[in-house]
């Protein structure tokens, strides 16, 4: 059996068959959160990871659907989370209002920004938020999805300011 292999690999169909096995292996699905990149995701994304308290925050209220929403806490964790051919980090919206609910969401952070990814759509027109740390503080808006149904009246605008709980 060793003698056929070995000698089926010095045949050109045994190279052709070999090469085309190694790269069909090679091209195996890949995990996104181990990419070299996400180290350096990681890296920037430190400094937003906390548990954040929502001390000043707009709410927003959508004319179609009556639904008034408030902020109360903005939780960036830093388990790792393959979304698509992405990879994100974990984390929690809470709110007060409609209803006191937790969203899981994702996020990513930039050396500018923190992007948070995941509201539900039949939550509303909603695309995430983008937030920035200034001195001790998250500061963030609402960023709207156009895609949604629900339109929103240009220049509204939904911003908060949290605080790190300690």
């Amino acid at each position: 059996m060793i003698s056929t292999l070995k000698s089926g690999l010095g045949t050109p169909w045994g190279f052709v068959a070999t090469t085309l096995l190694l790269s069909v292996a090679a091209c195996g699905p890949s995990d996104p959160c181990r990419a070299p990149a996400m180290r350096l995701v990681s890296r920037y994304s430190q400094r937003y990871v906390g548990h954040w308290a929502v001390a000043r925050g707009d709410t927003l209220t959508l004319i179609q659907t009556g639904d008034r929403f408030k902020l109360r806490e903005v939780v960036l964790d830093t388990d790792r989370v393959a979304v698509g051919q992405a990879c994100r980090l974990r984390g929690a919206l809470v709110f007060r209002a409609p209803r006191a609910e937790t969203l899981a969401v994702t996020w990513v952070g930039s050396p500018e920004q923190a992007l948070i990814y995941g509201w539900p759509t039949d939550l509303g027109p909603f695309g995430g938020i983008g937030a920035a740390v200034s001195g001790d503080s998250l500061r963030g808006a609402i960023l709207f999805e156009q895609r949604v149904g629900i339109r929103v009246t240009p220049g509204t605008t939904a911003r908060f300011v949290a605080g790190r709980l300690r």
